[in-house]
């Protein structure tokens, strides 16, 4: 690894280009953006731009979306290895890696760091350094340059006035060395002051990341359109001349831009066609500084309004919500995030959403039901517990007396879907719950189809399984399975478990076909809503005596319970009945009687669960006829949610910080991990993990 940590300005991208263009070896390239800050958007990135030269990250792309512990326990490893199995040695430049400044994020990077192969590199470019950086020093793996590294001396600064064909004495350049403390843009700008007339050795240079003056030096000598025309545009993050000519309503913006590339205004071109641009990142801070003092915040705001329209007219939703809340139109952002965030958490793009959230702020967030509501499910489905707890709080007490009628109706029916989902009234609640929203859901609605799925839950728990079948295949049967997902798959897991009741194997096949085709068509392993289809496929793979694919199925279906929690309480139980069943099926009892304990402790917080306890009864009393034969002891959740920080080298306490648990509990974990797995060192954990397909698969 080689890291390059330094404040902007001290020409880190340009070092990077001129390696990239003097490179042997196989070079791929990732600019890291505001929108990265994500794992599942940074690894998506890296997965596209070393698809070039391995054509294993090609194949995993699309698995790049997890959540909580998928996203480092699958999606990362499994880059990670793509990226050993390169036929060709290679340089990967990652730029601007402090927009990734999550720990999920640093987390995703050391494990990716921890595969490269001999002969290869990892290129990080940061106005920090990196986390990772320690630890990969520590071990001998790194090497690195600071800001004293890239400084330039006198003879550097010849260069930069020659290049400008600005004369200068040495005394006066050491003087501007001196003052610049050799940054590198300081200096090419006391050489752009100089060329225009301007007194280089007036420059102060001591605020050497923002000087005003110098920055008004090349701005002020610009005609009064360039100076706007720079200032407005500097909104965009990258720029093109058809982005511009809708921003300012004009048709000029190629030539604005031919204009300001040719006078060297720190305009970096993105492409070989010059097609989009980038202005550097301190001109640019410099420019929206300066478009607020000329303009004021409204006009900033307006041109912010402006942006998010042309991301949104060209699908770039994600883009448009950012300019909204810079632009501070938080009822806008609100309404576009509400829009997509369903699709962004089918994504695996959590952090996201949960930062736009923040960035509305708790106020705001109670003031939309709608988005306090997704932000339940969000929490529920991501098996966030205090969160969702404290959200189901606040929709609970939304006042809708304000809303109109059909409104009002609507919310009532979210909220009933809600409480359904989370059995929190005990099960006749639920059926009351369940069976309002079904019946208000209107049918062309988005949530139609849980409301369904919920509907048909309620009526098995009631015993009633001829009644629910209709409801079950309704939400089976979603127009559109891949905004629907997690219902669909869920619907088909129950009708494949109605259909093993009957002895029908054939239509359970086939339902629990369907559910693992579209949690491999749309590549949400990991989910939660995921568990219950593959454990049932498990089973259908065992009963068809295909033992191999039927392993692979229950280990993703275990590694999917993490997210299953007492939110979720009758899910969750189904889920781990199905999962011991499977376990029962291959002879391991030692599974079996494990999964039947959390069973325990979920019904210890919801025990009124209508049939299902007596269906949990009933394989209790079938494993008195079965000989307690021997197996595996199972990670629990909480040992699952712990293994994948194993590939990392964060200590133990850091490790609890994570989690947010204590040190204690960590170590008490790891070493039940160490017992289970037979190992006695965090890397044999970790290569365990994965040869039984709890890591990386």
């Amino acid at each position: 690894m080689v890291s390059i940590s330094a404040p902007a300005g001290y020409g880190k991208s340009t070092m990077l280009a001129e390696w990239a263009a003097t490179e042997t070896r196989v070079v791929a390239w990732v600019s890291l953006d505001r929108t990265d800050d994500d794992p599942a958007s940074l690894l998506s990135v890296i997965a596209a731009a070393c698809a070039s030269f391995s054509p294993a990250a090609e194949d995993v792309i699309a698995e790049m979306r997890g959540i909580g512990p998928t996203s480092l326990g699958r999606s990362a490893p499994l880059l990670a290895g793509a990226l050993a199995a390169s036929p060709k040695a290679f340089v990967l430049f990652i730029d601007d890696l402090h927009r990734a400044r999550s720990s999920a994020c640093q987390d995703a990077i050391e494990v990716l760091l921890s595969r490269v192969p001999a002969g290869s590199q990892v290129v990080l470019s940061s106005r920090h350094e990196p986390p990772v950086l320690a630890r990969q020093r520590a071990a001998g793996r790194s090497w690195d340059l600071s800001a004293g590294d890239l400084s330039l001396d006198s003879r550097g600064a010849r260069a930069i006035f020659d290049q400008a064909e600005v004369a200068i004495d040495d005394d006066d350049l050491r003087g501007i060395v001196q003052r610049c403390e050799g940054w590198p843009t300081g200096i090419f700008l006391c050489a752009l002051v100089a060329r225009s007339g301007g007194e280089a050795r007036s420059v102060t240079g001591e605020d050497r990341y923002l000087s005003d003056y110098l920055y008004r030096e090349c701005l002020t000598r610009l005609p009064d359109s360039l100076q706007s025309f720079l200032r407005r545009t500097a909104v965009f993050d990258q720029l093109s001349a058809a982005s511009c000519n809708a921003l300012l309503g004009t048709d000029d913006s190629a030539a604005r831009l031919q204009e300001v590339e040719a006078l060297n205004l720190f305009l970096v071109p993105l492409d070989r066609e010059r097609g989009w641009y980038r202005y550097h990142a301190l001109f640019r801070e410099f420019l929206l500084a300066e478009f607020e003092r000329a303009e004021g915040a409204d006009a900033v705001a307006d041109m912010h309004a402006r942006a998010a329209r042309w991301h949104e007219d060209h699908g770039l939703r994600v883009e448009a919500v950012e300019h909204l809340l810079r632009g501070g139109r938080t009822a806008d952002a609100a309404r576009l995030i509400g829009e997509i965030a369903l699709p962004l958490y089918q994504a695996g793009q959590v952090l996201t959403v949960d930062r736009w959230l923040s960035a509305l702020g708790e106020r705001f967030v109670r003031a939309s039901p709608p988005l306090a509501l997704f932000a339940a499910w969000i929490a529920i489905l991501h098996g966030r517990t205090r969160t969702a707890e404290a959200w189901v709080r606040i929709v609970e007490e939304v006042d809708t007396t304000p809303f109109p009628p059909e409104a009002r109706q609507a919310f009532a029916a979210s909220q009933a879907m809600l409480r359904a989902a989370m059995c929190a009234g005990g099960f006749e609640q639920l059926l009351v719950d369940a069976t309002f929203a079904y019946g208000h859901e209107p049918a062309g609605s988005d949530w139609r189809s849980l409301a369904a799925y919920l509907y048909g839950s309620a009526l098995l728990l009631a015993g009633d399984a001829d009644a629910a079948r209709p409801a079950l295949t309704e939400a089976a049967g979603a127009l559109t399975p891949a905004a629907a997902s997690d219902r669909v798959i869920l619907a088909e897991a129950e009708l494949a478990i109605l259909a093993i009741e009957e002895r029908n194997w054939p239509d359970a096949a086939a339902h629990a076909h369907r559910g693992v085709a579209l949690i491999d068509e749309l590549h949400v392993d990991g989910y939660a809503t995921t568990a219950l289809a593959l454990a049932v496929a498990a089973r259908v793979a065992f009963n068809d005596g295909r033992r191999a694919e039927g392993d692979r199925l229950l280990a993703r279906a275990m590694r999917a319970r993490v997210g299953c929690t007492y939110l979720l309480p009758y899910l969750s139980m189904r889920v781990r009945l199905q999962l011991a069943k499977a376990h029962l099926a291959i002879g391991d009892r030692s599974a079996t009687n494990h999964l039947m304990r959390e069973i325990d402790d979920l019904l210890h917080r919801c025990p009124d669960v209508g049939a299902l306890s007596d269906d949990i009864e009933a394989f209790r009393r079938t494993l008195d006829t079965h000989p307690a034969l021997g197996g595996s002891v199972p990670l629990t959740p909480a040992e699952l949610r712990l293994l994948p920080y194993l590939q990392t080298h964060l200590t133990v306490a850091e490790i609890g910080d994570r989690l947010f648990v204590s040190r204690n509990t960590v170590s008490s974990q790891l070493g039940s991990i160490y017992r289970k797995l037979g190992v006695t060192t965090r890397s044999g954990a970790v290569d365990s993990a994965i040869e039984v397909g709890l890591l990386g698969r």
